[in-house]
């Protein structure tokens, strides 16, 4: 018998938590303590306290995969944005004949719906449909009750496929800016393979002795070529935010913008060594409370 018949009820029962007590609850099952929400001191215990107490007006604009372009666009230019082959309401208008030979196909609303398609000979095209189509069912707000999340229109865009000739992947450098300052950022490599590492360094780009999630590379990733203009970036298009991770990308020496995050693994994923949330915390100046839960 399938899991789903007993899923279901469990998903709207957790529905039914208030986000403050849900919160808790998550935080508990991952640290194994409570968040302190009154004064909290840790970067993950901050990014909790963001999450219910800081809640920009139109603050989906900023992580819908669509809306952010024109804001990125506006901010820093549109040369670092990925453009944009086609956009869908639902995975009946996909016109896989009118898409190019290799594409990525994103849902806007979430950070998991994503399809990417190197050669669209092979694709299984009936698969994708029924991912992408689980996708856009599914609301991205209730896993970690991202206020930013709330209220976005699932959509599907379909932009062009990128592959750094260097490393033969598409390499995520993500950097976390305070106030517009970066701080630190790190490097997700080895998806593709199926082999994700994640490697820490500070903003002059230092090795950084961190741990979260995913393990570090056994051989150290080297300096993005353009990482000066990286770095300019981010401080451009985090200077109005408390705190936010910008991603990026470098593609055969250019740079795109890959999307905001403002709470990085939703505040959930514990650090090695447990220092680093003290220090990071130091680093987050939490804004007067806007429109809390």
């Amino acid at each position: 018998m399938s899991s789903n018949k007993y899923l279901k009820p469990v998903k709207q029962l957790f529905r039914s938590v208030p986000d403050r007590p849900y919160v808790q609850l998550y935080y508990f099952a991952k640290f194994h303590k409570l968040a302190n929400l009154k004064q909290p001191s840790t970067y993950n215990e901050k990014l909790q306290w963001l999450k219910l107490n800081y809640r920009r007006t139109g603050g989906s604009r900023f992580v819908d995969k669509h809306d952010v372009k024109q804001i990125v666009a506006d901010l820093a230019g549109s040369d670092y944005v990925i453009p944009t082959i086609a956009l869908y309401d639902d995975v009946d208008a996909i016109d896989f004949n009118a898409l190019p030979d290799s594409f990525v196909l994103k849902c806007t609303h979430d950070s998991e719906g994503t399809a990417i398609v190197r050669d669209k000979s092979k694709a299984d095209l009936g698969e994708i449909r029924e991912k992408l189509s689980r996708a856009l069912a599914h609301d991205f707000y209730w896993i970690g009750r991202e206020p930013y999340y709330r209220g976005i229109t699932p959509r599907i865009i379909a932009e062009p496929y990128l592959e750094d000739e260097t490393y033969g992947e598409l390499r995520d450098y993500k950097f976390f800016c305070f106030d517009g300052e970066v701080k630190a950022m790190y490097i997700a490599s080895g998806r593709s393979a199926g082999a994700t590492t994640f490697d820490y360094f500070d903003a002059a780009f230092s090795p950084l002795d961190i741990r979260q999630s995913y393990p570090r590379s056994t051989t150290m990733p080297t300096k993005p070529a353009r990482y000066d203009e990286m770095l300019d970036l981010a401080r451009r298009l985090s200077a109005d935010h408390p705190h936010v991770r910008v991603d990026l990308y470098e593609v055969n020496g250019r740079v795109y913008f890959g999307e905001l995050t403002f709470f990085h693994l939703s505040g959930f994923a514990p650090f090695e060594p447990p220092e680093t949330d003290i220090q990071w915390g130091e680093w987050l100046t939490l804004p007067a409370p806007l429109n809390p839960a």
